[in-house]
């Protein structure tokens, strides 16, 4: 699967004052809702085994990083720190792949969702939802602390912004591995490889530097080109 290129001046600045999270809740009805759970519940009891080979996403050029994670690694610089000691991927063993699909899991199970808005009285603001609450990329750090506690190397799971299938902006949480690039995600309790979560992928947190990469983007407006 490959990203449509061009719009990429017009996507930056969407995503500059766009806000992630918090819209889609909003949009999707009770019983959509519901559903998808449901389904995203099977599908991660069915993962039992490591996945087949898939691919893996491609930057395409310098991205510009959204103002609440330049001031989150101002608050928590060893977030955003890249050690280029690390390697860029990890490899795919069964105990990892446990421990990504069980992480993953739990943590949505245990954070309460909630907008920035209505917990910090702003638009956007990135943290570790201490309290319990938090919006999509709270979760998504909260899994990459653990996961580096576990040893897995910081460097190979980058924060990612795509568009949602409502159209939204959203956070997810990319884990590359020798095996291609899977996503953690907190609409989602199957982790999934990247080329089947339906999202369109804008850009990337750089596993060379404190920055962010382009993965491309859209031609036409984000709502239309995401609920295709």
């Amino acid at each position: 699967m490959q990203q449509s290129k061009g719009g990429g001046a017009m996507l930056q600045a969407f995503f500059q004052r766009h806000v992630l999270c918090g819209v889609t809740r909003h949009r999707l009805s009770l019983a959509v809702l519901s559903g998808l759970i449901a389904l995203g519940t099977a599908a991660a009891e069915a993962q039992t085994f490591i996945p087949l080979q898939t691919s893996s996403l491609k930057a395409q050029g310098i991205a510009n990083p959204t103002p609440a994670w330049t001031e989150f690694c101002n608050r928590v610089p060893s977030e955003c720190t890249v050690d280029m000691k690390e390697p860029r991927t990890a490899t795919l063993t069964p105990q990892l792949w446990t421990a990504l699909t069980s992480i993953n899991r739990r943590v949505n199970q245990t954070i309460k969702a909630k907008t920035d808005d209505a917990h910090w009285g702003r638009a956007d603001r990135w943290d570790f939802a201490e309290d319990g609450y938090g919006d999509c990329e709270d979760y998504q750090l909260v899994k990459r602390r653990e996961l580096v506690q576990q040893g897995l190397p910081r460097r190979a799971m980058r924060m990612a912004v795509v568009i949602d299938e409502t159209g939204a902006g959203h956070a997810v949480m990319l884990i590359r591995t020798d095996r291609g690039d899977f996503v953690l995600d907190n609409k989602k309790d199957a982790v999934l490889p990247w080329s089947q979560t339906g999202y369109t992928y804008i850009k990337v947190e750089s596993a060379d530097a404190t920055a962010w990469a382009s993965l491309g983007g859209i031609i036409t407006s984000p709502t239309t080109t995401a609920n295709r």
